[in-house]
C-alpha cells in the first residue's frame, strides 16, 4: 500500500510515522529544498493526547528536551501597571501534559523519528492528480509521473492537495478577523527565559526568549476591520504591511521593527479557518490544517494535526485494503474534535487580542488570577469551555501495531 503524503512539517511526519508501523509504504514530498526545521518557527503548544502520540512515537523525551522553558509573562499596557502570570501553573490547570515548543523544533524530531522509514522528496510539489478509483497517478512539478493507492494532503492552511481535489481556497476559507507575524532577533531587550507582552485594543505584541540560541522571537498580533489582500508567499509585501500596521505603536516596537528587514525566519498569515464539509475524495484525504485548520495562534492547531494524524493512520489500517472506508471512519472520529477546535478560534481572538477598553481592562488580571486558583479548580474551569474539551474529546488508546497491511 504506497501512500504519497504532501507536508514535511507535523502532521505529515506523524503520520508517516504511523503508516509505516501498520505496514505501508508513506512517501512524503515537501515544495521546500530542504527541511524547514531547527529553532524557526513561533512557539506552538502540545496538550494532552497530542503529547501522548508523541509518546509513544518515541518523541517525547527529545520534544520535552527541547521545550522553550518558559514559565512566567509579564503583561504590560499603556498607563497601567504590570501584571504577572505564572505560567507553568496555567498550563498545568490546562493539561496534565503539556510542552511548548519551538515549531521547527518539532518538525526536525518529527522528521528524525520518520526519516528512516519513509521516502523524502524535498523541492518538489504535486501538479496534477487523476483519481481513477483503483488509485491515484500523481504528475510532480519536477514532470516525475508515480502512481499511489493514496494520496493524503498535510500540507497546511494554503494546500495544494486541497486546491487540486477540493478546489479554490477563498470559499472554503473563514477569516477571524485577525494575522499573526512573527520573526527572531537578538535579545535586546535581556528577556531571557520569560515573556513580555504589551497588549492595546485590536493589538498584542510579544517577546520571548529561545534559550538554545540566547535570541528572543518576536510575535504581533492584530485585528483589522476589512481583510487585508496581499500574495502569502511574498514576505517583501507582508513585511511592509505589519510596519504599516503599527509604525506609530510605541513601547518597544520601534526597536523590534528594526530587525524586521533581516529576519529570515519571517513568518506571516491571517488568522483563518478551513470550514470543509468533507476531508476525503475518492483516494484523496486530508488531514491538520489543510482539511480543518482552526485558526494559527488561536486554535491549537498542532495538537489537532498529530492526534488526527495518528487517528487516520490507525483508521487506514484497520479498514485494510478497503481505504476509503478507512477515509470515512477517520472523518466520522474526528468531526466533534474539530467541531469544538473550530469553536476556539472566534471566542480566544476577543481574549487574546482585548477587542475592547473593558478587555484590555478585565483580561490581564483575569489570567493571573486563574493561574493561582488551584489545579483542580483551574481544570473544573477549562473543562466547562470549547478548549478544555477539545483537549479531552479524543479517546486514544496506545496502540497494538502490526507490521503488515492486508
Amino acid at each position: 500500500m504506497k501512500v504519497l503524503i504532501s507536508g514535511a512539517s507535523v502532521a505529515g511526519p506523524v503520520l508517516a510515522h504511523w503508516l509505516h508501523r501498520y505496514g505501508f509504504e508513506p512517501t512524503i514530498v515537501e515544495r521546500t529544498p530542504e527541511l524547514r526545521h531547527g529553532l524557526g518557527g513561533h512557539a506552538v503548544d502540545l496538550f494532552s493526547s497530542a503529547a501522548e502520540v508523541t509518546r509513544w512515537m518515541g518523541c517525547w523525551d527529545a520534544i520535552d528536551a527541547a521545550r522553550t522553558r518558559i514559565d512566567s509573562m509579564t503583561m504590560e499596557r499603556f498607563g497601567r501597571r504590570p501584571v504577572e502570570v505564572d505560567l507553568s501553573r496555567m498550563y498545568a490547570g490546562i493539561s496534565s501534559s503539556h510542552v511548548e515548543i519551538l515549531r521547527g523544533e518539532l518538525t526536525r524530531i518529527l522528521y528524525d523519528a520518520s526519516r528512516d522509514t519513509a521516502e523524502y522528496i524535498f523541492g518538489d510539489s504535486i501538479a496534477s492528480l487523476s483519481d481513477d478509483g483503483s488509485g491515484v497517478d500523481v504528475t510532480f512539478d519536477s514532470g516525475t509521473q508515480r502512481r499511489f493507492d493514496l494520496v493524503i494532503g498535510a500540507d497546511g492552511l494554503h494546500s495544494n492537495v486541497r486546491r487540486l481535489a477540493f478546489g479554490p481556497e477563498e470559499p472554503l476559507r473563514r477569516w477571524l478577523g485577525g494575522y499573526l507575524a512573527v520573526f527572531s532577533m537578538p535579545d535586546i531587550f535581556d528577556v531571557g527565559n520569560h515573556t513580555l507582552a504589551h497588549l492595546s485594543v485590536d493589538k498584542l505584541v510579544g517577546i520571548y526568549g529561545v534559550h538554545q540560541t540566547g535570541q528572543t522571537r518576536s510575535g504581533f498580533l492584530f485585528r483589522t476591520p476589512h481583510e487585508l489582500r496581499y500574495d502569502y508567499r511574498d514576505k517583501d509585501e507582508q513585511k511592509a504591511l505589519l510596519v504599516k500596521e503599527f509604525s506609530n505603536y510605541g513601547w518597544r516596537v520601534p526597536q523590534l521593527l528594526e530587525h524586521l528587514e533581516s529576519a529570515e525566519d519571517f513568518y506571516f498569515d491571517s488568522i483563518a479557518q478551513i470550514t470543509l464539509d468533507t476531508w476525503s475524495k475518492g483516494r484523496i484525504g486530508l488531514v491538520g490544517d489543510a482539511g480543518y485548520c482552526p485558526g494559527p495562534a488561536v486554535g491549537g492547531g498542532t495538537s489537532l494535526a498529530v492526534m488526527t494524524a495518528y487517528v487516520l493512520a490507525r483508521e487506514l489500517a484497520a479498514a485494510r485494503s478497503d481505504l476509503a472506508s478507512g477515509l470515512k471512519s477517520y472523518e466520522r472520529i474526528i468531526r466533534p474534535l474539530v467541531d469544538q477546535s473550530r469553536r476556539i478560534g472566534p471566542k480566544l481572538m476577543g481574549t487574546i487580542i482585548p477587542g475592547s477598553p473593558l478587555a484590555l481592562r478585565l483580561m490581564p488580571f483575569a489570567a493571573a488570577t486563574l493561574a493561582k486558583l488551584p489545579t483542580a479548580m483551574q481544570r473544573f474551569i477549562w473543562s466547562q469551555n470549547a478548549v478544555g474539551k477539545t483537549l479531552s474529546s479524543v479517546n486514544l488508546v496506545q496502540p497494538q501495531v502490526s507490521q503488515s497491511v492486508a
